[in-house]
């Protein structure tokens, strides 16, 4: 084994660990004969004291050996540092603590890593593309009002998790699906009429369940300005029809004004009734079917989900031979998973229960394992110590649109993706609009306007110079080994975050990014008198310009120049 670390070719943390495993596999082998064959792993430790990564090798010898944890950990220790003294090079620390084997690097394993960063910029640590195509659906409302918040979490949850992906090599199709062929629509229709009605009529009654919000009053006047009187006389059956699809077509256009104002455009927005119409709710019905998957009771054909660990069977076509909304669910997920290799939903709160539903449909069509559901879970919205009171029903709605005019929608991106997205959010407006430290998205976007701060005092050929990363050296000081540690992060964070589906662990390590370069730029000068050093420094913060450039990007954030 051998691994030669020189300035133009320095090790990386990957090739150091790489290193170590194989010389940890040699020393097994002298020390501990015929015992079986360990894989040696790394993580990192849980207090940063202890190291940079740990290996617990130990413990999986231990047993076989017939000894403790710590006492193979000190003989394998020992063994390396007696016949692999290249380890040197790549380790500032090597030690055994209660049976793991605990790793500092040397700062030249951190240079590499900083170097990698100024040479790829803003595609450091990205993947080559994978053949893995994606399905992803996610903001999807029904056609009867305006987007409110809940669908906009949904929303920066699901673009986070799509860029993240495309981060990764995936080649991700985001779906948006309308959901026009319910009963919803006949309720929307009806309530527009009474709005129409009313403008001549104030006493003209409004539905009990209608859609009391004031955003129907518009399309109602478009309808009287355009039209006049004529449906006033007129039955429901001429005219329900007629208003339910303006009040759609108007509604969805607002909502596709919507979500590309908040920086998402989709790739398809899937009509449910185009669905019924194409012969496709149908088609994957009939391929439920013909599988045995389904029976006839009382007049209405059921899907047998309790074969797929449904708590109860599921109507898919009712007694009257109109399809449920299962049958939609099958025949659109059918339609995604021809084209897909996974399909991934995010849903609404109170939508747990079709976690399993789903994933069963898709293991009766013949694609087990390649659904994946996330809830986003509902919002509280605060002022400070006040709560904002919302009912969609009752009328009372703060909209999305009203979120990001007041608040902008950088905020609104980072705040929404900002917890689990199964957990539920306190969004507080007021901390949104503070240009503070204690505003997480203004901390992180003053890391990255503050290193362009930097620039703007630096000289020409230093930047330049800099931004070739040649120099690097005397990047030693704990604060830039911590910054340069947590640069390195950032593939696995990303990784991590699509493998999890839990894009909120990108918000989290934008903060760390940023709190670390402050650190660093407190305790350490980077224009100092001493050229080599001012160089490495400026370098550092290349790198971590770029990276928390990259991270605000997936993340849907803008990444100013200056604040």
């Amino acid at each position: 084994m051998s691994l030669t670390i020189t300035e133009e070719q320095p090790a990386s943390p990957e090739g150091a660990l790489a290193a170590f495993a194989e010389a940890t596999a040699q020393a097994i082998a002298t020390r501990f004969p015929g015992s079986p064959p360990i894989e040696v792993t790394f993580e990192a430790p849980r207090r940063p004291e202890f190291g940079d990564f740990s290996t617990n090798v130990a413990f999986g010898l231990a047993r076989a050996v017939r000894t403790s944890p710590q006492n193979v950990a000190t003989a394998l220790v020992a063994e390396l540092r007696a016949s692999h003294p290249q380890l040197h090079a790549l380790f500032r620390e090597i030690e055994p603590t209660a049976g793991f084997i605990n790793l500092r690097l040397a700062p030249a394993c951190w240079q590499s890593v900083v170097a990698r960063i100024v040479r790829e910029g803003k595609r450091f640590g990205e993947s080559p593309k994978n053949g893995t195509r994606v399905s992803l659906e996610f903001g999807s409302a029904n056609p009867t009002g305006p987007l409110v918040i809940v669908q906009g979490r949904a929303c920066s949850i699901g673009e986070t998790l799509a860029d993240a992906m495309r981060y990764c090599g995936y080649d991700v199709f985001v779906e948006w699906i309308i959901n026009d062929a319910g009963s919803q629509l006949d309720t929307l229709g009806r309530s527009v009429y009474a709005r129409y009605r009313q403008m001549n009529d104030p006493n003209y009654p409004f539905p009990e369940d209608g859609y009391p919000g004031d955003y129907l009053v518009p399309i109602a006047r478009a309808i009287r300005d355009a039209e006049g009187d004529r449906w006033d006389g007129a039955s429901e059956s001429q005219w329900l029809a007629h208003f339910a699809a303006i009040a759609r077509d108007t509604l969805v256009a607002g909502q596709r004004r919507t979500v590309e104002r908040f920086g998402i455009r989709f790739d398809l927005w899937q009509s449910e009734r185009a669905l019924h119409e194409e012969g496709k709710i149908a088609a994957g019905v009939r391929r439920l079917v013909d599988a045995g998957l389904t029976y006839e009771r009382e007049g209405a054909l059921y899907f047998k989900a309790t074969a797929f660990g449904d708590d109860k069977d599921r109507v898919l076509v009712r007694g009257d031979g109109r399809p449920t909304y299962l049958a939609s669910d099958v025949a659109y997920h059918y339609e995604k998973l021809q084209r897909s290799d996974r399909a991934i939903d995010v849903l609404g709160p109170d939508h747990h229960g079709y976690i399993g539903r789903l994933k069963g449909i898709a293991a009766a069509l013949g694609y087990a394992g390649r659904v994946d559901v996330m809830i986003a879970q509902q919002i509280t919205l605060m002022r400070g110590a006040e709560q904002v009171s919302m009912s969609k029903r009752a009328g009372h709605i703060l909209t999305l649109d009203d979120v990001l005019d007041e608040v902008g929608v950088d905020a609104t991106r980072f705040f929404f993706v900002m917890i689990a997205p199964d957990s539920p959010l306190t969004f507080d407006l007021a901390l949104a609009r503070e240009k503070s430290n204690d505003n997480p998205v203004y901390y992180v976007q003053y890391g990255h306007a503050r290193i362009t701060s930097v620039f703007d005092k630096a000289t020409a050929p230093d930047v330049d110079a800099a931004r070739a990363g040649t120099s690097l050296s005397t990047l030693e000081h704990p604060a830039e080994i911590a910054l340069a540690r947590r640069l390195a992060e950032l593939p696995k964070t990303v990784r991590n975050a699509v493998d999890h589906l839990a894009p909120h662990r990108l918000t989290r390590y934008a903060r760390d990014v940023a709190s670390d370069f402050h650190q660093f730029y407190t305790e350490c000068k980077i224009l100092t008198g001493d050229r080599e050093r001012r160089l490495a420094r400026l370098s550092l913060c290349q790198a971590t310009k770029d990276v928390l450039a990259r991270v605000l990007e997936i993340l849907g954030v803008s990444a100013p120049e200056s604040m």
